[in-house]
């Protein structure tokens, strides 16, 4: 496993070759042991095979064209549903309907996502993690008829990989480990870590054609403006209390 996690790619393109129904379950069965607060798996999995319920889910991901090419579209969901109707039915009284219990729900559905990724990588799967499913959040509910204390926070894309594409640069060790105490950059730290990212050609490239004098101003300017992260944080808001985490 520790070789696939070194080699591992976000993977775009896949074969036309199905994943197995008993495969898909063996992993998310074993991914189930992954740390969990209190033992409770705040986490529910809904898996999307039908073309066209993908088809349906694609424009709440951009369109982006693996949702719709992968033979598999894993949707995660931060759950306090289930455990809210066990202690109502066992005369007990719930009260998950706060902020606390999303981010309790919302970290272990990552802590499930993030091993079932390895573990799906280590058979061979390739996974394409979609980060734009806490941007348009109201449409996932629908589609998939998410209930109330059921909120989306992770979307995989899941199949045998058909193509390798090159390995993305990571930061250094340095760069993100502080030892004791948080320790704050100095300019000269973000030329030592940053410079290295900021030397590849491909990075260059990305400033070249999108007009810009540093990489840092794609991210700013075009790629994650402060409009757009404002603009989608009232959308996650205004979600979060039609699922009730937020009175």
């Amino acid at each position: 496993m520790i070789d696939s996690i070194k080699t591992r790619r976000s993977i775009r393109k896949y074969k036309a070759e199905d994943v197995s129904p008993s495969l898909l379950d063996r992993l998310l069965e074993l991914s189930a042991r992954t740390q969990t607060m209190g033992n409770l798996q705040l986490y529910s999995v809904v898996v999307t095979r039908d073309q066209e319920m993908k088809q349906r889910l694609a424009p709440c991901h951009f369109n982006q064209p693996m949702v719709t090419q992968a033979p598999v579209v894993l949707t995660i969901c931060a759950d306090f549903n289930r455990t809210t109707q066990w202690c109502l039915h066992r005369k007990a009284q719930p009260g998950y309907d706060n902020l606390l219990s999303f981010i309790n729900a919302a970290s272990d559905a990552l802590l499930y996502t993030q091993t079932f990724c390895n573990l799906a990588e280590a058979e061979g799967l390739g996974i394409c993690y979609l980060g734009t499913t806490v941007y348009q959040p109201g449409q996932i509910i629908d589609i998939l008829g998410l209930p109330r204390l059921v909120m989306p926070v992770a979307t995989l894309t899941v199949g045998w990989p058909d193509e390798e594409p090159a390995l993305s640069d990571r930061l250094p060790l340095a760069a993100f480990v502080h030892q004791e105490r948080y320790q704050d950059y100095t300019a000269e730290d973000i030329d030592l870590h940053y410079s290295p990212k900021e030397a590849l050609p491909e990075n260059q490239h990305f400033v070249e054609i999108n007009h810009k004098e540093t990489l840092a101003q794609v991210f700013t300017d075009i790629r994650y403006t402060k409009r757009d992260n404002e603009v989608l944080s009232e959308t996650l808001l205004e979600t979060l209390r039609r699922q009730g985490f937020l009175s």
